[in-house]
């Protein structure tokens, strides 16, 4: 009897095991894996995140207007898992001195800026936010995109002194100063 309940409670395990696994498959073949970095100058930065599609929805906005992202609140930035952020070396993030490490990196999107958030949990889907494990929330300027920018996009432009990290969506994106400390 008992090597039964063992079999059949092993069977349900991998049975939920590999639910899960094709749960996640699922999800991210709407919205992809990619991996932005950066390497000069002594400043060295890795992002891994998930890109959903815009799908002729409202992104940024109001909650009331059904935006998908709605102002003042706390977004994952990106899709499925939250997104992590990898600095090699201490560094400066819109001024704000930041210790090497790995950090999910949430946003709150607005209307004329935005706040980025360093948070020390990693690992959680992307819904799950404590913001009892914030390192640090940092003001940041946007700026318009003239053309509709379908998937979220992270990328770096070269700075004389380091780099920006560029969080784009739909017409808007989110300028975040990265220095080497």
């Amino acid at each position: 009897m008992n090597k039964k309940i063992l079999l059949v409670s092993g069977i349900g395990v991998l049975t939920l095991a590999a639910l899960f696994i094709g749960y996640r498959q699922y999800t991210k073949s709407f919205s992809p894996e990619a991996v932005a970095e950066y390497q000069q100058g002594g400043l060295n930065v890795r992002v891994q995140y998930c890109r959903p599609a815009r799908k002729g929805r409202l992104i940024f906005g109001r909650e009331q207007d059904n935006a998908l992202v709605p102002y003042d609140r706390v977004w994952r930035t990106g899709a499925n898992e939250a997104t992590l952020i990898t600095f090699a070396e201490n560094v400066r993030v819109a001024n704000t001195p930041i210790e090497a490490g790995t950090y999910s990196l949430w946003t709150i999107p607005g209307q004329a800026q935005w706040q980025v958030v360093l948070n020390e949990e990693t690992g959680q889907w992307g819904t799950q936010y404590n913001d009892g494990l914030d390192v640090a929330r940092i003001e940041v300027p946007i700026r318009v995109h003239p053309k509709t920018v379908e998937n979220f996009k992270i990328y770096f432009e070269d700075q004389p002194d380091g780099a920006d990290m560029i969080l784009s969506w739909a017409h808007t994106e989110a300028v975040v100063p990265i220095r080497p400390d």
